[in-house]
């Protein structure tokens, strides 16, 4: 090959400058990938300060309380009011409370947390730097789209963050009409056509991924060749490119509302505000399984090559890919059932009730996967237990916000954040966590404390569910979500929710001081540490910049753990079963 193409990606030039514009400008999609990781972690940091300030404001609720203290002028005894309970104290002149900065904090939490973190923290991370080297391609369909996309997303970004430096906004992230056309309209502004752009990078990383996935796969590999983790975030550009419109124009709509009076949202000027909400509920509801959808490939990774076996139903698992993107685009109104028609809230809560069981398929089939399987309980294989214990609870607790008569009374509770929280964090999170612990040492070079990252996960698992459990029985009895206050029948569950957040901002820490040690003074990784199958495995570690020295020749499946032993291993190492056996296990004899 010759030159610098037979380097390690991650190989620095000559000079420091050379180095830099080497990334400035690249169109390798690892580095692209490795960039938006670096991104993505920064917003998860920047959403997660944001959720320890929401927890500690709920440290315990607001009070007005009196007390007698003596004047130091008269020497009386006065009785004077004091207000207890409030992090965030404003000058009584402010024109801004404390309820107002808990809004913004709120508000900024999930802004960053599904715009800038979670929808593109799998596809444009993990996926970027994985999905071509998966198909045995050099790079993805359009390299300069690539990079273009990744110069959207930051400048999206740095425009959501200039929002937020200027004062932020308190419509939360779904910015509901007509609150966020009546209130600080400039930070609104702002922060809707961020979330505009976003959507761009979005459309530009689906459209390179169905077109590589179509185009650019190796020889020889079929549809049913490829690992689930490109069929996951296949029927996630599908998603992305068919969803993401709709919001944008939604927003851009809203934009034009406000700068030139057009009556689309605002009943002031003849606008129906519930139709902002079907407009950007059609594109958000898909957006959860843009989030969720990559995760679900990921585990599904995880556990093939964690348990060294092959997986339970693959075709299942696919095509609940593509059922579970289909079924997104129909249930929409579950979010909109105080304000829809009975007949509508009839027909969407059928029709929510749908998407179990595509979901469930997946389950129930990695489940099945564990079964006499020759399990590592490596730190990859325990999130991928945790997220299926987390996810599952998740899963359950949507069917009461589905059915229409206990909806009414859970609806803008706890409970619904709690639900979300398990979905999103208890299945994205964990997830992205699991997929980024398996591929590191194959995208660094490095292996990481196994002991210590451990203790890690085990710490996440406890401090999300002590966070977030007590939650439903907060919503359950009645706690609104969105209130920076409460009573005080609910202060022994806030502050054990409080406490749970301190535990997972412990173990996150911790992940990050082993990651860096890794980085610093990590041994040299392995090719194939894992006894993986997949095409990522026979390259080098870090991969070289076009991914192979020479174009891989597909032999084998991508979970073929009862036929073939794993690349860069010894056979002595991985004793095959009786290939009698394996003809009798898949009905061949």
């Amino acid at each position: 090959m010759g030159g610098d193409h037979d380097k390690s990606f991650l190989a620095p030039k000559e000079t420091f400058w050379k180095t830099v514009w080497s990334w400035v400008y690249t169109v390798d999609h690892k580095k692209i990938g490795v960039m938006y990781l670096v991104a993505v972690l920064l917003m998860f940091f920047l959403g997660g300060v944001a959720a320890l300030g929401l927890r500690a404001e709920l440290w315990e609720p607001a009070r007005v309380i009196e007390q007698t203290v003596v004047d130091e002028a008269t020497g009386r005894l006065v009785t004077e009011t004091v207000k207890t309970g409030e992090l965030f104290t404003m000058p009584d002149d402010s024109n801004i409370n404390s309820n107002n900065i808990y809004n913004r904090l709120f508000s900024l939490h999930g802004t960053i947390m599904v715009f800038l973190f979670i929808i593109p923290a799998i596809p444009a991370a993990l996926g970027n730097i994985f999905l071509p080297i998966m198909l045995g391609a050099k790079d993805v369909a359009f390299p300069k789209l690539n990079l273009t996309s990744w110069y959207v997303y930051l400048f999206g970004g740095a425009l959501a963050l200039l929002s937020l430096a200027m004062g932020g906004v308190e419509t939360g992230w779904t910015f509901y009409t007509p609150y966020s056309t009546t209130t600080d309209w400039g930070n609104v502004t702002a922060m809707v056509l961020a979330a505009f752009i976003l959507g761009f990078s979005s459309i530009f990383t689906g459209m390179n991924f169905i077109v590589t996935v179509h185009k650019m796969r190796v020889p020889g590999m079929g549809w049913f060749d490829m690992p689930l983790f490109v069929w996951a975030l296949y029927a996630t550009s599908i998603i992305q490119i068919l969803a993401t419109p709709v919001v944008g124009i939604t927003l851009l709509m809203l934009v034009f509302e406000r700068l030139f009076q057009v009556g689309i949202f605002d009943p002031a000027l003849g606008g129906d505000p519930v139709l902002f909400q079907h407009f950007f509920w059609f594109y958000s509801h898909p957006a959860v399984y843009i989030m969720i959808l990559p995760a679900f490939g990921v585990v599904s990774e995880l556990i093939a090559v964690h348990a060294h076996k092959r997986l339970f139903g693959y075709r299942a698992i696919a095509f609940s890919s593509i059922g579970i993107a289909s079924v997104s685009f129909l249930i929409w109104g579950h979010h909109m059932f105080t304000a829809e028609s009975p007949s509508a809230n009839i027909i969407f809560s059928a029709l929510t009730f749908l998407v179990a069981i595509p979901t469930a398929i997946k389950v129930f089939n990695w489940v099945a996967t564990y079964y006499k399987a020759s399990i590592a309980w490596t730190t990859p294989m325990l999130y991928a237990a945790f997220f299926i214990f987390c996810f599952t609870i998740g899963g359950l607790t949507g069917p009461p916000l589905a059915v229409l008569a206990t909806d009414i009374h859970l609806h803008d509770t706890y409970f619904v954040v709690a639900h979300f929280h398990y979905v999103m964090m208890g299945g994205t999170v964990l997830a992205f966590l699991g997929g980024l612990h398996h591929w590191w040492p194959k995208f660094t070079g490095k292996m990481y404390n196994e002991n210590w990252a451990r203790i890690s996960s085990v710490l996440v698992f406890i401090g999300f569910n002590l966070t977030f459990f007590i939650q439903f029985f907060l919503g359950t009895q009645g706690m609104p979500r969105r209130y920076a206050s409460y009573v005080e029948e609910f202060e022994l569950m806030h502050k054990i929710s409080t406490i749970g957040s301190w535990v997972l901002a412990i173990a996150f820490f911790m992940h990050l001081l082993v990651f860096v040690q890794s980085l610093l003074g990590g041994r040299k990784a392995p090719k194939n540490p894992w006894g993986g199958l997949t095409l990522e495995w026979y390259a080098d570690a870090p991969p070289v910049e076009h991914n192979f020295p020479h174009e891989p020749v597909l032999t084998h499946g991508p979970y073929d753990y009862d036929l073939v032993v794993p690349p860069h291993w010894d056979p002595k190492d991985y004793p095959l079963p009786d290939p009698r056996e394996v003809m009798r296990a898949h009905g061949h004899g």
